[in-house]
């Protein structure tokens, strides 16, 4: 007995895993059966079920009649040949189509040529296929819908594959097409208990017989249904009513995924791995920025456009932005031979016609960039190549001197040499009352770009941009985070009370190419970052958002603070004022202005001290410079009290 049971399991489970599992033929005379039924019971219906007044011959007439008229109406559109556990809601349409074609057909052909069959009884038969038609469309519907919960319940209990129980949150058309292709999906087992919405005209219907709930039952529906996930459509969802239930969901313990909108399936069809876990970036970004998308066209349409750094994480966004506003050529320099070459196949594959110039080479190199500006002749040059690594820059002064500060020098001297137009350096929050060697080189290179400015004879408009961190950028919290959680943790934070500001790297990008349009040369721009973000907060959110708990899957640790972090980063040193711009999340910052001469002759000492690789004599010649430099948790913190003495070198 269990020999047999086992081969029936396995008979069952090879039909479920055969591309075909009923020969359409088959299928044809079940829909004929079903024809032939449902005009049976509309003949009985319309006769009342009063058997003694039932013309038997006219009966199997009508029926048999009534067969042959379907079944090439049925065979020719094609009704059986598709898969039933593959019916959708186009399937079901063309059934009904074809049943309202051959009850038509049916009677043109008795009216014209079975008179005589009918002996003066229209309304009988009229009303036998008004009746029919609602019962037969329904019976054919109902036998798809059988077969393909039938396919979807044995094939799930047959699998040994994880049951995924899931909640989709929306009711519109992507929702649905969603839930179809999951039930379909043949990778994953997933079972969908049901949609989620914040829509009160939606709530309590059925979608394809799964009902609507709102964002309140999310609780009552993880206990009763052992809800394991929600999926979330990534398109035209209010931001609020997400937000409302993501955090519900993380509280809840249920993982949250998104899926692209319909529209955005590959080759248009839904593929497994286009299902993504939410992002950190995804619960911590904020409302869309707008930007004049015209100015910006209009500053970079047709020019000539150098990105330095444009392998970096701020550089290549850049390059992504600028090239969809078509300028003229796009020079990527970058001195990373890897990321640089990705970002290329990245561009031409995506802008084949695009003018791209790569150029591998260090901005701290004068030949080098010499060569590529007297080939190239940039008009505009977004300048974004820069060491940003605290803990690594306070280490190795040296080569955040020659490249942030000397490698500045070299591009912006160039640009006025050539006659650029226009230079935007991308600068950071670190340079305000900077306390690390990495935030002091941007403040000088800051110092330097504002002098040139005001250099005599120079066409040039230079513009700063300074912000906080973005999410996600090579080697920055987040990604770290992600790896840790992936290895089983810890997750390491360097103090519980450590705070940073943080905007998405696509808005971040938005923001400088606003700013170099507004931009009419010596400014720094400050970008508003919104409200500043609990380093710990955002481990505790991502471990979370993976599905585990904290302290029992995952322990946070905290190592104390690196040489040169702050606890808190500024964007405004306390001395500076802002200015408010025509847009609303960009300032200006009124800082203290460098004379060209006096900025030029410090920087050109530095850079001959930097020479000497002498770490300590280079520092010291910063904070000469720049006496807002107060360093911390640093072995510099003690040449702080040298910068007050007279004659201290």
């Amino acid at each position: 007995m269990g020999n047999f049971s086992t081969l029936n399991y396995k008979i069952v489970k090879d039909i479920l895993h055969h591309r075909r599992h009923i020969h359409p033929m088959v299928i044809l005379f079940l829909d004929l059966f079903i024809v032939f039924f449902s005009f049976s019971l509309s003949y009985l219906i319309v006769q009342g079920f009063v058997f003694e007044s039932v013309d038997l011959g006219q009966y199997m007439v009508y029926s048999i009649a009534f067969c042959l008229v379907a079944l090439p109406v049925i065979f020719f559109g094609r009704l059986h040949t598709g898969l039933l556990r593959f019916s959708n809601t186009i399937d079901l349409f063309r059934v009904f189509a074809a049943t309202f074609t051959f009850s038509v057909a049916f009677l043109i052909i008795v009216m014209l040529f079975g008179r005589s069959l009918i002996n003066g009884e229209y309304n009988v038969l009229m009303l036998t296929l008004f009746v029919n038609f609602f019962i037969t469309a329904s019976l054919l519907v109902a036998f798809r819908l059988f077969a393909k919960s039938v396919y979807i319940i044995l094939a799930r209990r047959m699998s040994n594959k994880e049951i995924h129980r899931v909640l989709i949150y929306g009711s519109d058309k992507d929702a649905v097409l969603v839930k179809q292709a999951l039930e379909s999906n043949r990778d994953v087992n997933y079972v969908v208990e049901g949609f989620i919405d914040t829509d009160r005209s939606m709530l309590n219907s059925y979608l394809e017989q799964k009902k609507v709930y709102h964002i309140k039952d999310l609780a009552r529906l993880k206990r009763q249904r052992n809800i394991d996930e929600l999926l979330i459509v990534n398109e035209g969802l209010d931001a609020r009513a997400k937000k409302v239930v993501i955090e519900r969901c993380i509280r809840l313990g249920i993982k949250v995924l998104t899926v692209p909108p319909a529209k955005n399936w590959l080759m248009g069809k839904f593929d497994k791995n286009q299902i993504k876990k939410l992002r950190i970036e995804d619960l911590l970004q904020r409302k869309p920025i707008k930007i004049d998308q015209q100015k910006v066209k209009n500053d970079l349409n047709g020019k000539r456009v150098l990105i330095t750094g444009a392998a970096g994480s701020i550089g290549s966004e850049i390059v992504r932005q600028v090239i969809s506003y078509d300028p003229d050529l796009l020079i990527l320099c970058d001195h990373a031979e890897s990321p640089l070459h990705d970002i290329q196949l990245e561009i031409e594959d995506q802008f084949p016609k695009a003018r791209i110039e790569v150029v591998l080479a260090d901005v701290s190199s004068y030949e080098r960039m010499f060569k590529l500006f007297d080939l190239c002749k940039p008009q505009v040059v977004y300048h974004a190549a820069a060491y940003k690594h605290v803990p690594m820059i306070e280490n190795n002064p040296f080569e955040a001197i020659s490249v942030n500060v000397g490698g500045t020098k070299k591009v912006a001297d160039l640009s006025v040499q050539f006659g650029v137009e226009k230079f935007v350096m991308v600068s950071t929050d670190k340079a305000v009352n900077p306390t690390n060697v990495m935030g002091a080189s941007k403040r000088l290179a800051e110092i330097y770009i504002q002098s040139l400015n005001d250099l005599s004879g120079s066409s040039t408009r230079f513009i700063t941009t300074r912000f906080g961190n973005v999410l996600g950028s090579n080697g920055s919290v987040i990604p770290r985070f992600r790896s840790q959680i992936e290895k089983g943790g810890p997750i390491t934070v360097t103090h519980p009370e450590i705070t940073r500001y943080f905007m998405t790297i696509s808005e971040a990008v938005q923001l400088v190419l606003e700013a170099g349009t507004m931009g009419q040369g010596g400014e720094i721009f400050v970008f508003d970052m919104g409200k500043p973000v609990k380093i710990v907060d955002m481990a505790r959110k991502m471990i979370q958002l993976a599905g585990l708990e904290e302290n029992r899957d995952i322990r946070i640790t905290y190592t104390g603070l690196r040489p040169g972090e702050k606890l808190y980063e500024e964007l405004l040193a306390s001395a500076e004022l802002t200015l408010p711009t025509h847009h609303e999340k960009i300032s200006i910052a009124k800082v203290r202005n460098y004379a060209y001469e006096d900025a030029s002759q410090s920087i050109d000492e530095l850079l001959e001290i930097n020479g000497k690789h002498d770490n300590r004599a280079v520092v010291l010649k910063m904070k000469q410079i720049v006496p807002e430099f107060l360093s911390k948790n640093s072995e510099y913190e003690e040449l702080d009290a040298l910068v007050s003495k007279p004659g201290a070198h």
